[in-house]
């Protein structure tokens, strides 16, 4: 059994918290079978809907089996089962976690009920589920999931009095998910309930601000105002030149500096150097050099001579593309230490437009390679009518490297694997 602080302190519910709570007791909408909660970030919707799943289970069943689903089994823990054990527990409820089966069971007085959790983050997935009889499934950001592993895991509640809970934050309206469940609620016998940030009654004003500032474009239209809409136009529509850049400076007076490459031999090798003052980080000086555009191809050897003048006697940690692994092996033997960047697009970009916002990065007005890919990297069209959020992949070799850096030292901390240098460079 796990011990559990039990210190959850609740404010007073929202009037849709407050339906969510009771939905499935109440003279209108007990009869349907499903309840789909979307909307903003931090509206409140993870937490009262899982609690609200665990009351109807336990005062509606005994002795049945349950499923429960994240994108994967550490979110599922982290975001819904951490919080819903403290809240469980806080009212009277014993929660008994068996992290090998994954399952927790929920006991109060002669009632018993069984948990299953799964993660569902690829194609891969669906055959977790299979055999398995449940009589309910709540799934947490279900639009991060495959439709296969959600097809399969409803299938699963075949059985008499059995409803599905869904929950996410919205997509593009395209979205699988969006086109066989929300556009198609009465068919589904579903009840939707939208909710945005003022809908979660514990954020206070500061917290409501502070959000707004984080997002720009699709993401603000999504994840603050809880819309779905397609990922169309430039991707960065938030750059100002007149409030992001500065007059460049004296490269070598900086606390702390990172360069951060993106790698081609036809297509532009990009070296961005950053270098910390207090909390800001200023991007100061580039490398750039098209293959294509030169009509030159160089070597690995070539782009690592360039690397050595562009660092010009600065000590600076390298972050570079991860598939370049010839590039990062050659730096690699000069004694450079190299950082493989995280080449998550979709969350790079969101934090490098928070950063850019909120004046964590600014950037030598002289950076003329990455202000132009600034005006035409722009977002998929044809992807987004298939229901999928992508990037052109063109005029993006500096945007590459800027999401490099940010992601990884900005918003996630150092903690890419660091390709150490070869034991006979180690002083």
């Amino acid at each position: 059994m796990v011990q559990v602080d039990t210190g959850f302190h609740f404010t007073p519910f929202s009037q849709k918290q407050l339906q969510v709570l009771t939905w499935w007791r109440h003279s209108k909408t007990r009869n349907l079978k499903v309840i789909i909660c979307d909307g903003s970030v931090r509206a409140g919707k993870t937490v009262i809907m899982s609690l609200s799943f665990v009351f109807w289970s336990m005062t509606l069943f005994n002795g049945q089996q349950f499923g429960m689903a994240g994108k994967t089994i550490g979110s599922f823990r982290r975001n819904v089962f951490r919080p819903l054990k403290k809240m469980l527990i806080g009212r009277g409820y014993t929660v008994v976690e068996h992290r090998t089966d994954n399952m927790f069971e929920v006991r109060k007085g002669a009632v018993t009920n069984y948990f299953f959790y799964f993660g569902g983050k690829d194609e891969a997935s669906q055959d977790l589920v299979q055999g398995i009889t449940l009589n309910g499934f709540f799934f947490d950001e279900v639009a991060l999931m495959p439709q296969s592993f959600v097809s399969q895991a409803t299938a699963r509640c075949s059985l008499t009095g059995s409803k599905l809970w869904f929950n996410m934050n919205p997509e593009g309206p395209y979205h699988w998910f969006k086109l066989e469940w929300i556009d198609d609620l009465e068919e589904k016998k579903a009840l939707r309930i939208h909710f945005t940030m003022p809908d979660n009654p514990s954020l206070t004003p500061d917290i409501l601000e502070d959000y707004k500032t984080r997002f720009s474009g699709i993401f603000y239209q999504r994840y603050i105002l809880g819309l779905w809409v397609l990922a169309e136009g430039v991707v960065y529509s938030n750059w100002n030149q007149q409030t992001m850049t500065e007059s460049p400076t004296d490269v070598h007076g900086y606390e702390e500096y990172y360069v951060s490459c993106d790698y081609g031999i036809q297509n532009p090798t990009v070296f961005l150097m950053f270098g910390r003052s207090g909390d800001t980080w200023h991007c100061c000086k580039m490398f750039y050099h098209s293959g294509r555009e030169s009509e030159i191809e160089h070597d690995d050897a070539w782009y690592a001579d360039r690397m050595d003048e562009f660092m010009d006697s600065i000590k600076a940690q390298i972050i570079i593309d991860p598939s370049a692994s010839s590039f990062r092996k050659t730096l690699q033997n000069r004694g450079y230490t190299v950082r493989k960047a995280a080449n998550d697009v979709l969350p790079g970009i969101r934090t490098t437009q928070r950063a850019m916002n909120n004046g964590k990065i600014v950037f030598a007005d002289n950076l003329k390679e990455l202000f132009a890919e600034f005006g035409s990297y722009i977002w998929d069209a044809k992807a987004a009518e298939r229901g999928e959020d992508k990037v052109v992949k063109q005029h993006d070799h500096c945007c590459d490297a800027l999401r490099y850096f940010v992601y990884l030292v900005i918003y996630k901390g150092t903690k890419a694997k660091i390709v150490r240098k070869p034991s006979w460079l180690r002083g």
